[in-house]
């Protein structure tokens, strides 16, 4: 059946397809193995976690949020790399799926053949520990690219698991960068700075911001072109979120002027339960666009690839937790074109 045929059918089903990144005509989506209905009509064991009900969910081609799901296309690998698009991943909250979600973006970007840059910025150094480093062991870090002259990233960089992916990993010396840059000139624009040398060697700088509004963060935002917020559907993670953006609009009015927000990722959602379904449409109600289509489902995979150090995509392959960041990236890689 062809792109036209699908369409049609689901016109006939009385589905109006709301397609603002243009990519339902797109022939791309059938090449590369990509089946177009596998975010839909997801494991068995795991449907429950996305839809209440999945089977209207697949007949109507609806996603999780409530909208119609569009296809997200297969990239074609890049015949050359950079410049970087650096994107903050951000919430003042903790918990909320910030650094699982740096990690297996980046994983799944890396997949598709996008060099990938991931920057541990919180001094708990999680990032790192979800990569299999030991932050105690580590000499240099990111600390020691802000704060020391003579010290390049090529000094502190560490190769991971998945081929395309490196890792400027942090430890706890991190927290003194916040209080020793207080003192230092265009103190905003330090991170900007130490990333600038490496902008051409990578497809994307996806950073990990520390759960909260202070300077770290704010050397991030100012770094950054864009942010992503991971957003826990659960009631208390919403009431930070108008916080979040007045800081991210702060940020560009005053300091980075080309920041935008690339998007907000529901995470640890599941339509079992009345209350994260009434998280999400909240959300959905008062972000609208802005909120990605693909939603992370709660999964025990997560916490078991922590402990394994390595993303979801090489940990469980075949999960629908590595599904669902593949079609994360995918989504990520559109909204970046259509930008």
């Amino acid at each position: 059946m062809n792109t036209t045929d699908k369409t049609s059918d689901a016109s006939r089903a009385g589905v109006e397809f709301d397609d603002p990144y243009g990519i339902i005509e797109d022939e791309l989506r059938y090449q590369d193995g990509f089946d177009p209905d596998a975010e839909i009509e997801p494991d068995p064991d795991y449907a429950a976690t996305l839809a209440p009900d999945p089977a209207t969910q697949r007949r109507e081609r609806v996603g999780p949020t409530g909208r119609p799901m569009p296809r997200f296309p297969v990239p074609r690998p890049p015949v050359e790399h950079g410049p970087a698009r650096i994107v903050a991943m951000c919430n003042q909250k903790g918990g909320v799926g910030k650094t699982t979600s740096t990690i297996n973006l980046g994983a799944a970007l890396a997949e598709y053949g996008q060099k990938v840059l991931l920057v541990d910025f919180d001094p708990q150094g999680a990032l790192s520990v979800g990569l299999g480093v030991n932050p105690m062991e580590l000499d240099r870090t990111v600390y020691n690219l802000l704060m020391h002259r003579g010290v390049n990233v090529e000094d502190v960089l560490l190769k991971t698991v998945t081929p395309g992916m490196d890792l400027l990993p942090s430890n706890i010396d991190l927290s003194a960068a916040e209080v020793q840059l207080v003192t230092e000139v265009a103190r905003e624009s330090a991170l900007a700075r130490t990333l600038k040398p490496v902008m051409q060697d990578y497809d994307f700088i996806i950073i990990d911001c520390q759960p909260s509004l202070g300077l770290l963060t704010v050397n991030a935002l100012t770094a950054a072109h864009s942010v992503i917020v991971p957003l826990e559907c659960e009631f208390f993670a919403l009431r930070g979120v108008a916080l979040l953006t007045e800081t991210i609009e702060k940020v560009r009015e005053r300091l980075n002027p080309e920041l935008e927000l690339d998007g907000i990722l529901a995470t640890m959602y599941d339509a079992r339960t009345v209350h994260g379904r009434e998280v999400l449409a909240r959300v959905v109600q008062a972000f609208g666009p802005q909120v990605f289509h693909t939603v992370i489902g709660r999964t025990v995979r997560f916490p078991e690839t922590t402990v394994a150090g390595e993303p979801i995509t090489s940990y469980a392959s075949a999960s629908v937790g590595a599904a669902a960041y593949r079609q994360l990236a995918r989504e990520v890689l559109v909204r970046c074109h259509a930008g």
